[in-house]
């Protein structure tokens, strides 16, 4: 007989001294539904905006089940953001409710009602009152569900807004490129705050009928590969730069129960995809997408990976490529009605009305429609996964009293595939290697971690077009 939906295995949670606790559906709608009641008595309604800064832990979970059932809209944020980073999300979503680890809420704006993790165990103790959880709301695939925050080249990060139906169209994508399986055991590895995180940590699995493995530890290797077949993982997600890393650092082997490893975020290089088949049998799989659009191509499930592609198409997505001559790259280009997870709008309430969506990544095609990732044609930088605006690296830097200028651009690295590079003319200083390691542990005070620049080079005066913008290409090919 099957068991009921109640009683499969729905999270396997695992915290950072590697202690498993396993949480069932059952356990995960009724914590969910208290959570819901809790929200409700500090004021939060349907349509509200809830923010969330926790790690990997099944507090995150929970806190963004409770949104949907209630009809509140979540939004999670990276644990690495700063105050200056909050700032700005919150001055645009201006969330009704800050769900938060207590070491993390200290960089939250003044005026944000919070919620911490002490708070949140007292509403999962079935030995204390509770509050009634809240109704279930009735929504419809256009009604908001999920705020993500992207990068840009020459402003500030936008809020991406995402509807119900975003949700329930990671079906394609888990089916044909993430590849979990019923009774799978699925790890994602991504930080909560980003894309990748909230349609693949645990709505891809759920999606195929597998469980999810969240971890709230740091990434560690050894650790990893140890943790994955200790667990007994089927399906591997990880950021290519954890690909390269566990290549360089580890002992690759195989895992008996691991049948299938996927990577997004930014190009994995063939070198690192053909030590994983020699080692493992297995190839990790890339696949593209980006925050406004959801998962766009994959090499799929049950096809040889390209090595060096990001795939092709998922099925029912129709892509062009524009500006390619003779093979050559040209800008990747998305039907937007043909995606069940493009996005409904910016926070700022801008639509997309046109019928092609310009991804502004240049892509070519071989013989087979394999797309090959060649460049963006904008500024953003790639790195470890993570897309940084160069705006946001050279805020920081001009926060800091000896830059008279700066500008952010991508270097190429064997492990991170970029990293940012700052060129600054200094104010009133002599450059030097004090000046650079005093602007990079000042841009991890004021931004987040991952944005400082690893390299920093001085100059007299940056390159500029005659209507004054920094000539950022010409210093990426410096």
């Amino acid at each position: 007989m099957e068991r009921s939906p109640a009683s499969r295995l729905g999270i396997v949670s695992v915290d950072a001294e590697a202690n498993r606790r396993d949480w069932y559906f059952g356990e995960l709608i009724a914590c969910s539904a208290g959570l819901s009641g809790a929200f409700a008595a500090r004021g939060v309604k349907r349509g509200d905006v809830v923010m969330t800064l926790v790690g990997n832990r099944i507090e995150w979970v929970l806190t963004l089940l409770a949104c949907w059932r209630m009809g509140a809209v979540a939004l999670p944020c990276n644990t690495m953001l700063r105050r200056a980073d909050l700032e700005h999300r919150v001055a645009t979503a201006n969330p009704k409710l800050c769900v938060g680890e207590e070491g993390l809420l200290g960089e939250l704006p003044d005026g944000v009602a919070t919620m911490t993790m002490a708070e949140v165990a007292e509403v999962l103790d079935e030995d204390l009152p509770q509050e009634t959880p809240a109704s279930i709301e009735e929504m419809g695939p256009e009604d908001p569900a999920l705020i993500v925050f992207t990068s840009g080249t020459t402003g500030e990060p936008r809020g991406v807004v995402h509807a119900y139906r975003y949700l329930f169209g990671q079906q394609t994508q888990a089916e044909h490129w993430f590849g979990s399986r019923k009774g799978d055991l699925a790890w994602c590895t991504t930080a909560t705050g980003w894309s990748k995180s909230a349609r693949n940590v645990f709505l891809a699995p759920w999606l195929t009928g597998a469980a999810a493995v969240i971890h709230d530890g740091r990434f560690d290797p050894a650790e990893r590969l140890e943790l994955a077949a200790a667990l007994e993982v089927n399906v591997l997600c990880q950021a290519p730069t954890e690909y390269r890393l566990l290549a360089k650092r580890t002992a690759l082997r195989p895992l008996p129960q691991l049948r299938r490893m996927v990577s997004a975020g930014e190009p994995l290089d063939p070198e690192t995809i053909a030590a994983f088949r020699a080692a493992t049998g297995l190839e990790p799989a890339d696949g593209y997408g980006q925050t406004e659009t959801g998962h766009v191509t994959g090499n799929l499930a049950g096809e040889t990976v390209r090595q060096g592609s990001m795939g092709r198409p998922l099925p029912g997505i129709e892509t062009r490529i524009v500006g390619s001559e003779d093979g050559s790259a040209g800008e990747l280009q998305l039907r937007a009605a043909s995606s069940p997870t493009f996005f409904s709008r910016y926070l700022d309430g801008e639509r997309f009305e046109g019928e092609w969506w310009a991804t502004g990544d240049l892509v070519r095609a071989d013989a087979d429609g394999y797309l090959f990732f060649e460049g963006r044609d904008d500024d953003i930088i790639l790195s470890a996964g993570y897309r940084i605006g160069p705006f946001e690296v050279e805020s920081a830097l001009q926060s800091h009293p000896a830059v008279a200028e700066a500008a952010a651009v991508a270097a190429p690295d064997p492990e991170r595939g970029s990293v940012v590079r700052a060129v600054v003319v200094p104010r009133d200083r002599e450059p030097s290697a004090e000046l650079a390691r005093e602007l990079q542990e000042h841009c991890k005070r004021v931004a987040a971690p991952y944005k400082f620049p690893r390299q920093v080079d001085f100059v007299a005066e940056l390159p500029k077009t005659s209507s004054g913008k920094i000539k950022r290409a010409q210093l990426r090919q410096e």
